[in-house]
């Protein structure tokens, strides 16, 4: 009886031991995948020459090419059709952010932009969103910025104006514009919400606000 008593402890050790090795596995498993989702959010996405995926990559060999200068001037059309240009916004802080519908670090900051949008608005604050889309038609980013749930303008992009931005070689890509015209930041990749912020309020305290901003 002993014996049958002692091989009974015996086993129940074992299966408790197995069933802590197999809990530790899947814990390990689901952290790594955490911390691989933390970091890929983090990689800015390379752009590729001509259609296709994408690779992740970092952005510590970039170089702001365009801060200091006067932003470059476009005119785009909407996703209604609408010509959309810079110079509308004449005298007011803009963030021009070129982004893409396969872009996921892209994905992650729009809703960001999204709620800075509706906070600064009052001082004169506007997001135009710039699609470097290769492939995609204008029903896709359409379904694409509705489900991320952004009401800012949303641009179709020529080609030509990537060009005059100095090129795009990561997205997302983002330059922040003060009431002056001139880029007083610029940024390549995922930054954090807080950075981004701080970026925004540069941009509007940058320049002098023209008297019809006063009451806003």
């Amino acid at each position: 009886m002993f014996n049958v008593k002692r091989s009974a402890l015996v086993f129940g050790v074992m299966i408790v031991g197995i069933a802590l090795m197999l809990w530790a596995g899947w814990h390990n498993l689901r952290e790594r995948k955490l911390a691989m989702q933390r970091a890929q959010e983090n990689h800015v996405v390379l752009i590729p020459d001509k259609g296709g995926d994408a690779d992740q990559g970092t952005t510590d060999s970039e170089q702001p090419h365009m801060l200091g200068k006067r932003a470059p001037a476009f005119t785009l059309t909407d996703l209604d059709g609408k010509k959309v240009s810079l110079s509308d916004y004449k005298g007011r802080p803009v963030l021009v952010n070129f982004w893409a519908t396969w872009c996921g670090p892209c994905k992650v900051e729009m809703p960001w932009f999204e709620e800075f949008q509706k906070q600064y608005a009052a001082q004169g604050f506007q997001i135009l969103g710039l699609t470097d889309d290769v492939d995609a038609g204008k029903d896709t980013i359409t379904k694409v910025a509705h489900r991320i749930g952004v009401s800012y303008p949303i641009l179709l992009t020529d080609g030509k104006v990537q060009t005059a931005y100095g090129g795009l070689d990561v997205l997302p890509m983002s330059f922040y514009v003060d009431r002056n015209g001139v880029v007083v930041e610029e940024t390549a990749g995922l930054g954090s919400k807080d950075e981004i912020e701080a970026h925004i309020k540069k941009a509007i305290a940058s320049g002098v606000a023209p008297a019809a901003m006063g009451g806003q």
